[in-house]
């Protein structure tokens, strides 16, 4: 049950990517383009997207002790913020205003096989391959990280 819920919330997810215009690289380039020719609509979209979501999570959290199809919930438990993280972020700004795709997108558009995608995608890959490869630089406590 719990991996045909996941794959009918993908495809619902997908579908909302398509209808809203997210899978079009055009349109988030236009909407991040403040000082040319600036779209706003994907505001409308991450409007809708917060205001269907938020009562929802406000229903999760507050009625129910275990999620549906887990034992428990899985929240992130660190609030730190290192420079993994700080770097991880911004390659991934500068990914997405460059490219106008983020992960979610660029998957949903691969099918279409437009060039910006095929270049796109496989750039992203290599990209979380090597973040996951990647040794993390950060002091420990007991290298004497204070």
């Amino acid at each position: 049950m719990k991996q045909i819920f996941a794959l009918l919330s993908g495809l619902l997810f997908g579908l909302g990517l398509i209808v809203s215009g997210m899978a079009d690289p055009a349109k988030v380039l236009n909407f991040l383009d403040l000082f040319g020719r600036w779209d706003p609509s994907l505001a409308f979209v991450m409007g809708g997207a917060i205001a269907v979501t938020a009562p929802g999570f406000a229903l999760l959290f507050t009625n129910r002790q275990t999620p549906y199809f887990d034992q428990k919930f899985r929240l992130p438990t660190r609030s730190d913020l290192e420079p993994k993280l700080i770097t991880g972020a911004a390659l991934f700004g500068i990914g997405w205003g460059l490219g106008g795709f983020c992960p979610g997108p660029a998957l949903t558009a691969l099918p279409l096989a437009a060039s910006g995608t095929l270049i796109f995608v496989p750039a992203m890959l290599i990209g979380m391959w090597a973040a996951r490869h990647t040794p993390d630089l950060t002091p420990t406590a007991k290298e004497g990280a204070t």
